[in-house]
């Protein structure tokens, strides 16, 4: 993985994930093959915040019901990124 970009797809936007920002944590959902190393650096890249430590958690694809038909959600990687004191991600607060 080279670009930031193609690590980060896009930010986690629910009750609990916001209501965890105030406390430095942020979730994302990233590329199924990417580490939590190149997550960490990503993060570091983009937006400048020194990051803690990095959880990742692999989401399996549910069966949803379309007419008389069934399909699956894609399988899907989110991590969670816990911050140092005192950084916080302007760009993804939400008031």
């Amino acid at each position: 993985m080279s670009k930031n970009r193609e690590i980060l797809l896009r930010p986690v936007v629910s009750e609990k994930s916001m209501s965890l920002q105030s406390k430095g944590v942020y979730t994302f959902i990233v590329d199924i093959g990417s580490t939590k190393q190149e997550v960490k650096k990503a993060v570091q890249d983009m937006f400048n915040v020194a990051v803690k430590n990095v959880h990742t958690v692999k989401v399996y694809p549910k069966k949803r019901r379309i007419r008389n038909a069934f399909s699956k959600t894609k399988i899907q990687k989110k991590a969670i990124v816990v911050l140092e004191k005192g950084y916080s991600i302007e760009s993804l607060k939400v008031t």
